[in-house]
């Protein structure tokens, strides 16, 4: 294990921080969303907007030597004029602070989905505008925070808050659009360029990546049709972020096929340009299981995801394209759908470093779910059984050259957990959200610490036979 290897957690400023509406923050769309449709929401969250230094002290004590979180942009740019809140920025800086105060490393994501409302009213992703807007917020944060920060992120996950916004209808701005879809993500990684760009050009130290919800495509048989399934679902689920982030070019083949039906002359050369001029230093995988997929049978294009873990089901069909398994009678599944395979990140690592050569960290990786906080300690072992095993497939990777640079829990502590509320339970902590947001750290949480302190020497190592 590299001596700076970073061992982590990570939270996202909506879903810990609280403080919605204090300290001259304005509204985001999922205050908007969420309030406009009385759905449960981050008004409060973890409260760590006001509790940064319990949990930073916290981290410290478990041998955490990194913190990944997110700034957030409501709370830094009050206005579509671009004014900066002050008060946001000293609250983000002293947080930093924090975190170097006890030798943990600030990994800092730009943009965790927390759209400012007054951005969301111009046309959000869908506006071009926007881009540039990103740009001048990444600017301010640059500039803020630069002297004190090493990691930086562009986005986290844009596949997932694309899809969920534009195509299934889950998440703000909740349309079910293919057309949108296809012109908010393309604008989401032409801003994540300008982002790289307005980086390279403030002169600052550092590096800086994109993460992405990494779900390394894995097919049902070795046939031809499953292999054409297959590159369907990998331009879907990955090219399209990890192609166009690390190499500068959109996949091609996607290009060719999406141009047949959908208007793609929103699509600049200048912008292209862009984004084959500043690619990324590193990318982040938050990796919670594989995609396995067979290919299209019958039936329109449908997506489906349980929010509520309560014998909900997922599904997704493309049609033409491919249709992805839930439902494999083989495998482990967590309450809310998700397959536990901890093989599929190791194949996706492998895949991933050979296809890219850059630099990986593993941002986020955990299992949901419901827990009776109430006792003195949560003996939660199934988690320790999830981490271990995903542990285990790093190093395996590592073993075999892949240069793995970091891993990240989600999450620190219990947070919300977007539209599945805080029900569905991340933390290496518990939050008593029931009795004053009280602390406890897991038995999870106990044994990450004693894995940092053996620098891994401590997990259970087997080999699979993929």
């Amino acid at each position: 294990m590299r001596e700076d290897f970073l061992w982590g957690s990570a939270t996202a400023s909506y879903q810990c921080e609280g403080a919605w509406n204090e300290d001259d923050k304005v509204e985001s769309m999922w205050d908007r969303y969420l309030h406009d449709n009385h759905l449960e929401n981050g008004d409060v969250a973890s409260d760590h907007y006001h509790r940064y230094r319990e949990d930073i002290k916290m981290m410290a004590e478990g041998k955490q030597n990194a913190y990944r979180f997110s700034l957030s942009w409501p709370r830094i740019i009050k206005d579509k004029e671009g004014t900066v809140n002050e008060k946001g920025i000293a609250f983000y800086r002293e947080l930093i602070r924090t975190c170097l105060d006890h030798k943990i490393a600030p990994f800092v994501t730009l943009y965790h989905w927390d759209l400012p409302q007054y951005l969301e009213e111009e046309g959000g992703w869908l506006n071009v505008e926007t881009c540039y807007a990103y740009e001048r917020y990444a600017k301010v944060c640059f500039e803020a925070f630069g002297d004190l920060v090493d990691h930086w992120v562009t986005f986290n996950e844009p596949k997932w808050f694309t899809a969920s916004g534009y195509l299934i209808g889950n998440y703000p701005p909740g349309h079910q659009n293919v057309q949108e879809f296809i012109t908010a993500a393309y604008h989401v990684m032409y801003a994540s360029a300008l982002g790289v760009r307005a980086f390279r050009a403030s002169g600052r130290k550092g590096t800086i990546g994109i993460v992405h919800s990494f779900g390394p495509v894995n097919g049902v048989d070795d046939s031809l049709k499953t292999r054409i399934a297959m590159r369907y679902a990998d331009n879907y689920a990955n090219n399209w972020v990890l192609d166009t982030a690390a190499t500068g070019e959109i996949p091609f083949d996607l290009l060719c096929v999406l141009s047949q039906k959908y208007d793609l002359s929103f699509i600049r050369e200048d912008q292209l340009e862009t984004i084959r001029e500043n690619t990324v230093d590193f990318l982040g995988l938050n990796y919670y299981s594989h995609t396995l997929v067979k290919p299209y049978t019958e039936g329109e294009t449908s997506f489906v995801v349980n929010n509520t873990g309560k014998g909900g089901s997922n599904s997704l069909i493309i049609k033409g394209w491919f249709e992805q398994i839930f439902d494999n009678p083989d495998a482990i599944y967590t309450e809310w759908g998700t397959q536990i395979y901890p093989q599929g990140l190791y194949k996706g690592l492998k895949e991933v470093y050979e296809k890219y050569h850059l630099p990986v960290y593993i941002t986020e990786n955990g299992i949901g779910v419901r827990e009776d906080v109430s006792a003195e300690k949560v003996e939660d072992d199934y988690r320790i059984s999830f981490m271990n095993d995903h542990l285990n497939a790093i190093m395996n990777a590592m073993d075999e050259g892949v240069d793995v640079r970091g891993y990240f829990a989600w999450s620190t502590f219990d947070l919300y957990s977007w539209k599945n509320g805080v029900e569905k339970r991340y933390g290496l902590v518990a939050v008593d959200f029931d009795d004053d947001l009280k602390r406890k750290p897991k038995k999870s949480y106990d044994w990450y610490r004693d894995v940092i302190d053996s620098k891994g020497e401590k997990i259970r190592r087997k080999k699979w036979d993929l």
